[in-house]
């Protein structure tokens, strides 16, 4: 997990960190959202009957209420997913293993877990027994708070954590959410009162996140700080940039250093993590976008699209159309 403190030094630094999710597009240049609540309704609307004792979802709110059909649902739909929202969980059973925004990731029952917009996640085994609560918030949310007011752990900063917490923290944002669960059940939406209810929960999500980083800061080497801070700027702007050099110069490394810093603390090459990255958002784009081979190429920043061809056949063992064509 990216280290907040030292985040919060480095990104004043950066002119277009003050809002990574939204400076990085351009108006020809959206990320498409795939995953997001109006797409994971018409998801579920086939299925409503048999779900709607465990989910609860309009056009601005979703509340998973332990139902593990949902995954299986989710998972059809062919990952790896963007989401263009906040999604707050708690995990009270079982287990689940993931790649998150690179980052492969086994979280257990006992976890908080917060993904955030521009996250991607490409979920790889769910336990039989596995039992999550939790909800989204669509940009049609009304957050309760002023643009720059967001509780520390949401404004952008970070773009996922998962937090192991106590019995009794985890109890308090269960009791949270169960009081959410029972308002939406009412027969009339009560919008103001569910945002009151998302304030009291972001804050809860907020207080364990900081204290969980200030515990981290005084363990956390310096090798594993500079891969942390390397992962987050490789999943900030690797649609772009491709090469070492962009992301040494950043951290006002020598490539030579940051490559071998990035290869003792991960076991892999700085490289190998930029195309990790890049496939990631390619397979993204291919799968779930009508976009053309050569539109997706432009975006990416390749020189052509021959180029672009060639070097995700050379990755992945087949061309982008052979890819896009195993839907």
């Amino acid at each position: 997990m990216v280290l907040f403190h030292y985040l919060c030094i480095e990104i004043n630094k950066e002119k277009d960190m003050h809002n990574p999710i939204v400076t990085k597009k351009s108006k020809n240049q959206q990320e498409p959202k795939l995953m997001s609540l109006s797409r994971m309704r018409n998801i579920f609307e086939p299925h409503l009957q048999k779900l709607r004792e465990g989910i609860f979802i309009n056009s601005e709110l979703a509340i998973l209420h332990g139902n593990p059909d949902v995954f299986q649902l989710v998972i059809q739909q062919k990952p790896p997913f963007c989401i263009n929202d906040h999604r707050l969980g708690i995990v009270t059973k079982g287990t689940v293993d993931t790649n998150i925004n690179l980052v492969e990731k086994h979280i257990t029952a006992g976890c908080l877990v917060f993904f955030g917009p521009g996250t991607i996640i490409n979920p790889l085994h769910f336990s039989d027994d596995l039992e999550l609560y939790g909800i989204a918030l669509s940009p049609k949310f009304p957050m309760p708070f002023a643009p720059k007011q967001m509780p520390t752990a949401f404004n952008g900063q970070v773009r996922d954590f998962q937090l192991p917490v106590s019995e009794s923290d985890l109890a308090t944002a269960l009791q949270i959410l169960e009081t959410m669960w029972n308002v939406v059940r009412q027969p009339n939406y009560n919008r103001m009162l569910i945002s009151s209810l998302v304030a009291a929960q972001m804050h809860h999500y907020d207080s364990l996140f900081r204290s969980y980083t200030d515990q981290l800061q005084g363990t956390l080497s310096r090798e594993q700080t500079i891969f942390d801070r390397f992962i987050y700027l490789v999943n900030l702007h690797t649609p772009k940039e491709h090469q070492i050099s962009f992301y040494a110069q950043k951290m006002c490394l020598t490539e030579r250093y940051l490559g071998t810093v990035i290869r003792q603390a991960s076991g892999t090459t700085a490289k190998e993590w930029i195309d990790r990255a890049l496939i990631t958002r390619i397979q993204v784009e291919l799968r779930h976008t009508e976009k053309s081979v050569a539109q997706i190429s432009e975006e990416m920043n390749f020189p052509n699209p021959s180029f672009f061809s060639k070097y995700f056949k050379r990755l992945m063992s087949m061309t982008p159309a052979e890819y896009r064509g195993e839907k």
